[in-house]
C-alpha cells in the first residue's frame, strides 16, 4: 500500500507561481513512475506531467511545457510540481498519483495510487 499526501494548494494571481508537494509514504520503495494530474469543474481528470523514478525521464502536458516542472527528493520521498507564470485556466484540483510497474505515459486507469487531491486557484 502506497500513501499519498498533496499540499501547497492556494490562491494565486494570474503570472504567480506555486509549489505543490506529494508526500508517499508506505512501500513507497515499490513505486517506478509518478505523476501529477487535474481536474477542472465540469471536465474530465487530465495529465498534467509525469516522472519516471528509474530514469528520471520526465513528460509534461502540451498545456504546461515550459512553465511546469516536476521534481522529487528521493531521500524524503516526495514529489514536486514547481508552476510558474500561472494562467486562469490552470486552477484545478491536483492530484498526486504512483504508478507500480512502467513505463511513464500510460492512461490514468493505469495509475495505482491516488492523493486526496489539493486546490490551485489561479485568479485574474
Amino acid at each position: 500500500q502506497v500513501r499519498l499526501a498533496e499540499s501547497g494548494g492556494g490562491l494565486v494571481q494570474a503570472g504567480g507561481s506555486l509549489r505543490l508537494s506529494c508526500a508517499a509514504s508506505g512501500s513507497a520503495f515499490s513505486v517506478r513512475v509518478m505523476g501529477w494530474f487535474r481536474q477542472a469543474p465540469g471536465k474530465e481528470r487530465e495529465f498534467v506531467s509525469g516522472i519516471n523514478l528509474i530514469t528520471e525521464s520526465t513528460l509534461y502536458s502540451d498545456a504546461v511545457k515550459g512553465r511546469f516542472t516536476i521534481s522529487r527528493d528521493n531521500a524524503e520521498n516526495t514529489l514536486y510540481l514547481q508552476m510558474d507564470s500561472l494562467k486562469t485556466e490552470d486552477t484545478a484540483v491536483y492530484y498526486c498519483a504512483a504508478r507500480l510497474d512502467l513505463p511513464l505515459g500510460v492512461p490514468i486507469k493505469e495509475y495505482d495510487y491516488w492523493g486526496e487531491g489539493a486546490q490551485v486557484t489561479v485568479s485574474s
